[in-house]
């Protein structure tokens, strides 16, 4: 099995990366009047928020189960990351196309453009680290998997949405380093603007994209089919289990809720029969510790 990644570790990075990257380019939009500058210092505070909310999610998914929520509040995480999903394509991606917008109407030089260059530069250097450490904790769940199926098969929403969020903010930011670059070379304010647009168009592609897979996770969906591969193939080899005749899963957060029904060995009396469930259910939380919750159903066909 693959080492679990650490979704608060990766999702602290990235609010320290776009703090110190959201107060440098705030002080270049002022200083150079540059609108890609101002959509991506917007993009970086909102991206701060969005990780705070992220680790509110967290915190929240940890809550102790009630009468209410008998199964624990773990797909919290999956309501705020559908909320980071929501603000990165409203507050991120409209903005900014609003915003280029605007200045196609309403065009002006950049000042001081090579500051804007070198701020973007800057910010280009931090948030490549920042996607640096999002990967390398993927790495330990993604295992051989490609980082596209990843994506589309991850249970870990948080991850979800800070490998989206540092992908659209590099993206962003190498858009409006080249379009600035345009605006100097040629002279046209112009492209200043459409610079803006681009920005806010990738913001709405990735927040879509991310919203539509953490989406699912919200309605419901099982581990993944490697989890279930694994589960199944290690009730088999258990002297206690004649036959698994099925496996029903529910991801909650980090913790998965499972239902069996299989065809027990048999037993010479009903209390040995439950008592060679028990060690099937304690043999099963050992090996996977992120099963909280297991119903066994024993029978004699499916």
């Amino acid at each position: 099995m693959s080492a679990q990644a650490d979704s608060l570790k990766s999702i602290l990075f990235a609010l320290g990366a776009n703090f110190a990257i959201a107060v440098a380019k705030t002080a270049g939009a002022v200083f150079t009047g540059s609108s890609s500058m101002l959509a991506e210092a917007i993009h970086s505070y909102a991206d701060c928020g969005n990780q705070a909310l992220l680790i509110w999610g967290l915190k929240e998914a940890k809550s102790a189960p009630t009468a209410d929520h008998p199964l624990g509040f773990g797909k919290a995480i999956y309501f705020w990351s559908f909320i980071v999903a929501l603000m990165l394509f409203s507050m991120g991606g409209l903005f900014s196309i609003y915003e280029g917008v605007h200045k196609l109407h309403d065009t002006e030089p950049v000042k001081y453009a090579w500051v804007a260059v070198g701020i973007l530069a800057f910010s280009i250097a931090a948030e490549g680290m920042s996607l640096w450490g999002c990967l390398g904790e993927i790495k330990k769940d993604r295992g051989e998997q490609s980082l596209w199926q990843w994506f589309k098969t991850s249970r870990q929403s948080e991850l979800l949405v800070v490998l989206g969020e540092d992908l659209a903010a590099l993206g962003g930011l190498v858009l409006a380093f080249g379009f600035i670059l345009l605006s100097i070379l040629t002279g046209n304010p112009m492209w200043d603007a459409v610079g803006s647009i681009a920005i806010g168009v990738l913001l709405v592609v990735v927040a879509v994209l991310v919203g539509v897979e953490v989406k699912a996770l919200l309605v419901g969906q099982s581990a993944t089919p490697q989890r279930i591969a694994q589960m199944r193939a290690h009730l088999e080899a258990q002297p206690e289990v004649n036959k698994v005749f099925n496996l029903l899963t529910q991801q909650l957060g980090g913790e998965i809720m499972l239902a069996v029904k299989a065809q027990m060995a048999p037993q010479p009396s009903d209390v040995a029969l439950v008592e060679a469930i028990n060690r099937v259910e304690k043999g099963l939380r050992e090996h996977f510790p992120d099963v909280r919750w297991i119903f066994f159903e024993p029978d004699l066909r499916d």
